[in-house]
């Protein structure tokens, strides 16, 4: 279950259909306590139905983090994002969760709590950057 308070439009949740199967969609709105996206049966889906979908590397590369290189004296376990000219989002991953990371002085610097799902990395992106985090196609 996710709470309503922790999505938002643009997020990517998942429900289990009649056969059981999970399948992720895309939330395309929000109201009363109900989930909306047009491919859903009845077009919306009560919130208690929803639920996070689990962050992994393979959906993080599917956003667009590149691994870092050890060539160029990159730590491997760290995957960045550049979403301007100069800037980069940076997580590590460690333990099945993945640790934001911020630029300092000193290099990377951890910052907040661990990212389990995918939805709260798409928050983290939006509120840092402004900007949407979609998968790529």
């Amino acid at each position: 279950m996710i709470q309503e308070s922790d999505i938002r439009i643009g997020n990517y949740v998942s429900y289990f259909d009649y056969n059981m199967e999970e399948t992720a969609f895309v939330v395309e709105g929000i109201l009363e306590g109900y989930i909306y996206n047009s491919g859903l049966p009845l077009s919306k889906l009560h919130c208690e139905k929803a639920n996070p979908v689990v962050l992994d590397l393979y959906l993080l590369s599917r956003f667009g983090f590149i691994k870092g290189d050890p060539d160029y004296g990159e730590d491997v376990n760290v995957y960045s994002l550049k979403y301007s000219h100069l800037h980069s989002v940076h997580v590590r991953s460690e333990k099945n969760a993945f640790q934001p990371l911020t630029d300092a002085a000193e290099g990377l610097v951890a910052y907040g709590r661990p990212i389990v799902h995918v939805h709260q990395l798409q928050n983290l992106f939006h509120a840092i950057t402004r900007d949407e985090l979609t998968l790529f196609e």
